[in-house]
C-alpha cells in the first residue's frame, strides 16, 4: 500500500471519530477546499483504507445490555475442522466478532444479548449444536471501561 502523507491520516482521523462529516466539513478542518478532499476521500475508499461507513448502536437502548466473551477450544484441529467452525459462527447472527487465536484457547467469540437467560439459550440452542467445540469458557462484561472503533494512526 502507498505511504500515506498526513493530510490523508487527518482525514481518516476525523472520519474514524465521526463519519458523517461532510466533504466540506472535512475540508473546513483542514482549512483546504471540498474538491481536493473528496477526491482523497474517494481514494482513500478505493485502495480499501476506509471499509465502510456505520452506525455504532447503543447496546442499552437497543435492549442486548450483557456482554459475553466465549472461550471456545476445538477437539480437532485441522483445517477442514477449523474452516467448519468459522462457516458455522458466521450463521449465527448473535456473534459480533470471533477471533481465530494462538494460546490456550482457538477462538474468542463476542456476544451482546439482553439477559443472562437469553444466553443460556444462546449456548444451549446454538453453540451446542457445532459438534467440534471441545471447551467453551463463558466471561461475562460487568462494566465497559471504554470502547472504540478507533486505530490510533
Amino acid at each position: 500500500m502507498e505511504k500515506l502523507d498526513a493530510i490523508d491520516l487527518k482525514i481518516l482521523r476525523i472520519l474514524q471519530n465521526d463519519s458523517k462529516k461532510t466533504t466540506k466539513d472535512v475540508a473546513e478542518m483542514l482549512n483546504l477546499t471540498a474538491s481536493p478532499v473528496y477526491e482523497r476521500i474517494k481514494r482513500l475508499e478505493k485502495k480499501g483504507y476506509i471499509k465502510k461507513y456505520v452506525a455504532l448502536l447503543d447496546k442499552k437502548t437497543i435492549n442486548r445490555p450483557v456482554t459475553a466473551i466465549c472461550m471456545v477450544s476445538l477437539r480437532y484441529h485441522n483445517e477442514g475442522f477449523i474452516e467448519k467452525f468459522e462457516q458455522q459462527i458466521r450463521a449465527i447472527s448473535e456473534v459480533q466478532e470471533c477471533f481465530h487465536m494462538a494460546g490456550k484457547v482457538d477462538f474468542f467469540l463476542k456476544i451482546n444479548l439482553q439477559s443472562l437467560d437469553a444466553y443460556h439459550e444462546f449456548v444451549r440452542l446454538k453453540l451446542s449444536k457445532i459438534e467440534n467445540i471441545g471447551v467453551l469458557e463463558s466471561y461475562f462484561v460487568l462494566k465497559e471501561v471504554f470502547h472504540t472503533t478507533e486505530f490510533y494512526i
